[in-house]
């Protein structure tokens, strides 16, 4: 008899049946917001080993061509690349979660490692209203000369913990939130997006 176990589990997004594809809010003209739903990404937090900080930096370097971003940063190119998240932690993000493959055993005796693909919802935000858009929720000042491409935030929307990192000019946004809380996001982000017009989009690599 076998041992093996079938299962019909099988994974699914953060946003599923919760953000519906499709245009949504004020009807007419040009939508000002896209609302794009990260999917199939590999995410992982790095904690630093006390001490080791210059050798994890190095190790980065080598091994994936990434530095570390100083306090408040971003270090990315295209999907991949690090987001600081706090004294000595980073997130590692990458394009899909098999290109992860490898990264406790590198990174051995100088981090912590620990996968979060799956523990968090990531939505992109861009558009001509992004950036009065977010700042309806999100409790930090966004204007270009307080919050600039490659710039991150720990901060809290509409009393959620969130974490923000703005990619470049246009401006597009980066929004990360507790898989747990992304419900409670939509809601909020659905109502805060009507008056603008958008349009929900997914995305995979």
């Amino acid at each position: 008899m076998s041992d093996a176990i079938e299962t019909t589990w099988r994974p699914r997004s953060a946003w599923a049946g919760i953000a519906p594809v499709g245009r949504h809010g004020r009807p007419g003209g040009e939508p000002g917001l896209r609302l794009t739903l990260r999917e199939e990404f590999g995410l992982a937090t790095l904690i630093a080993v006390k001490g080791r900080t210059d050798a994890l930096r190095q190790v980065l370097d080598e091994r994936f061509g990434w530095s570390l971003p100083d306090t408040g940063t971003a270090s990315l190119t295209g999907e991949r690349g690090l987001v600081w998240s706090g004294p000595d932690q980073w997130l590692a993000l990458f394009e899909t979660p098999r290109e992860m493959a490898g990264l406790v055993q590198a990174l051995q005796g100088l981090a912590a490692v620990t996968d979060q693909s799956d523990a968090r919802a990531i939505v992109r935000v861009s558009g001509p209203d992004a950036r009065a858009f977010l700042a309806k929720g999100l409790a930090i000042d966004l204007h270009p000369r307080a919050f600039q491409p490659g710039q991150v935030a720990v901060t809290a929307l509409a009393h959620m913990g969130a974490q923000v990192w703005q990619r470049d000019t246009s401006p597009t946004y980066d929004l990360a939130v507790a898989r747990s809380f992304a419900g409670s996001v939509w809601s909020w982000l659905s109502h805060a997006a009507d008056e603008f017009g958008y349009d929900v989009r997914n995305s995979t690599p």
